[in-house]
């Protein structure tokens, strides 16, 4: 029954992408002049994509008996492989497609974001990793409950990563959104779509085994599809860095303004604000803490954030150099400029498929139709493994955290856990579909800086205070986290980005675009004072059960070696 239930998914599935992306597509360019003709190349290298990675998802879905093997591969993810599988849930589509594109638009300024997404790991390696897997089972709240009263903090942990998966998942919707509207001419919605029905099918069916191995193929391939990329362009100036930004200079339309701050982050607090989310954000992504969990012990959590931060730091150099790249190769040779199917600039001047596809044509410019059909499968394949990852997290926080440990208070069996954990993958894949509907014209880069800042702003600080801070205590963490969460919220939907250009209000309430400087630090002074204020027994017992906590968060005794059963 269950390998039939399977096969009709994998049916479906295959049947919804052939049915769009055929049978649409042809209607969909009659009379456009901004979506591409159609690339047969790129569209049978996302077809075999597509297969290949729905073909490791069924031999996934044929290995997981258990709740650990569906949350955390069985702990049986090697720390290469682990760090590989974190550096391809971490290069995501606003990394690749957006971090570019900002480049292509606004020159140094989008820097910002390859060194924010960046600076984080650090962090990460010696304040969370290794604690982090000495503490926890499957989820980050295992840890943060470790010590406090486990259903008020797994409630709140639930929603800081059910809000943090929505934001984050808007932005890899409207990146796939694009990349299929442009590579196989179909209308938006439906290009969502399908990014919707493929990740149901490869979480509900696969699980964390599943979305690991998809994650570590992608990254290989995103890895060397970047680096042609860069080689190319720096091929070009003779690999002078000089000589690319002086041609980028004297080609784009605001020509110094490129290589001066100031152009995208116009005041320091917007600065610092922005810098704040990315770089402690980072260790409050549900969908990075999780991959932790798929680890042996702490020293394999460890080697795993060495390795990523390896290819990470690797892979945003070449996003420069390919946003660059962009502008001096798109901007350049008339034929791009051609209006109409096969043209990259359209008649009004802007990059066919918006700046988030500067990436995708520079492809084209150094390798032709071939390498364009290869990185726009790359790209999906960036996204796919994401989204993934970020459905399983938001699904894991319904299942685990919210039924499994508040409603049946720990009573719950295996089988109903992961049943209930599927059903939610499936309804977060419907509500993804509609977020990236909606949001449909926001830069994808930014759109990932405003989960980057919920998580900085509930996550982290909870996580972190519980862990380090003695005298954090229930009531502390549950007021504090939910303040820095719905301040975070608040001001990011009443920012400009929101209010005003999703919206359509004339003015915005808060004048800055980025909260986390006021929200991270509502959160923490929210979590000091609330649990100092705090002199209750359960908060002396909780404060009483730190020392037991702090030795096993720095040694691993009494940490369960794997999840295998």
């Amino acid at each position: 029954m269950r390998r039939f239930l399977w096969v009709s998914a994998l049916a479906a599935a295959i049947g919804t992408l052939a049915h769009f992306g055929l049978a649409h597509a042809a209607g969909a360019l009659e009379g456009a002049v901004d979506r591409q003709a159609l690339n047969w190349a790129a569209i049978i290298m996302f077809f075999l994509f597509v297969l290949g990675t729905l073909g490791i998802t069924y031999r996934a879905a044929m290995q997981t008996r258990s709740a650990a093997d569906f949350y955390a591969a069985g702990g049986g993810i090697t720390g290469f492989q682990n760090g590989l599988a974190i550096a391809g849930d971490y290069m995501s589509a606003a990394s690749f497609l957006g971090i570019s594109g900002l480049v292509f638009s606004s020159g140094f300024d989008g820097l910002i974001y390859s060194i924010g997404f960046l600076v984080g790991w650090p962090v990460i390696l010696f304040l969370i990793a290794e604690r982090l897997r000495n503490l926890g089972k499957f989820t980050f709240a295992d840890v943060a409950s470790f010590r406090l009263e486990p259903t008020s903090i797994r409630i709140l942990s639930a929603t800081g990563t059910l809000v943090v998966v929505a934001f984050y998942l808007i932005a890899q919707m409207v990146g796939a959104g694009k990349l299929i509207q442009l590579l196989f001419g179909m209308e938006y919605l439906y290009a969502v779509v399908i990014v919707g029905v493929l990740m149901i099918v490869y979480v509900a069916f696969g699980g964390m085994k599943a979305t690991t191995w998809v994650q570590i193929i992608k990254a290989c391939l995103l890895l060397a599809g970047a680096t042609f990329m860069a080689f190319m362009v720096m091929q070009r100036y003779g690999f002078s860095p000089e000589a690319m930004f002086a041609d980028a200079v004297r080609i784009h339309p605001r020509h110094d303004a490129i290589m001066a701050p100031g152009a995208l982050v116009s005041d320091p607090v917007s600065a610092i604000s922005l810098g704040l989310a990315l770089m402690f954000g980072t260790a409050g992504l549900p969908h990075i803490l999780m991959r932790f969990f798929t680890v042996a012990d702490a020293r394999a959590a460890r080697k795993s954030v060495f390795y990523a931060t390896g290819f990470i730091a690797y892979f945003y150099i070449l996003t420069f150099i390919i946003g660059f790249g962009a502008i001096t190769f798109l901007m350049t040779d008339d034929s791009f400029y051609t209006a109409g199917a096969g043209g990259v600039i359209n008649r009004v001047g802007g990059l066919i498929g918006g700046t988030n596809m500067a990436a995708i044509h520079l492809a084209n410019a150094v390798g032709g139709s071939f390498f364009l059909g290869f990185i726009s499968a790359v790209a999906f394949a960036t996204i796919l493994a994401v989204v993934a990852g970020l459905t399983l997290a938001g699904a894991s926080a319904v299942s685990h955290d919210l039924y499994a440990e508040v409603i049946a208070r720990g009573h719950s069996n295996e089988q109903k856990e992961v049943r209930i954990s599927k059903l939610s993958a499936v309804v977060i894949g419907i509500v993804a579909i509609v977020l990236g509907y909606v949001f449909e014209n926001q830069n994808v880069a930014f759109m990932v800086g405003l989960a980057f800042a919920v998580a900085a702003s509930c996550n982290f600080p909870v996580l972190l205070m519980s862990v380090f801070w003695k005298g954090t205590t229930t009531r502390g963490s549950l007021i504090g986290g939910f303040l820095g969460l719905t301040s975070a919220v608040a001001m990011v939907i009443l920012s400009k980005a929101v209010w005003v250009q999703t919206l359509g209000y004339s003015q915005a309430i808060f004048p800055y675009d980025n909260p986390a400087l006021f929200s991270m630090t509502i959160a923490f002074v929210g979590i000091w004072l609330f649990s100092k204020m705090d002199s209750s027994v359960q908060a002396r017992a909780e404060q009483a059960a730190f020392d037991a906590q702090y030795v096993r968060s720095e040694t691993g005794i009494g940490a369960a070696t794997a999840h295998t059963h």
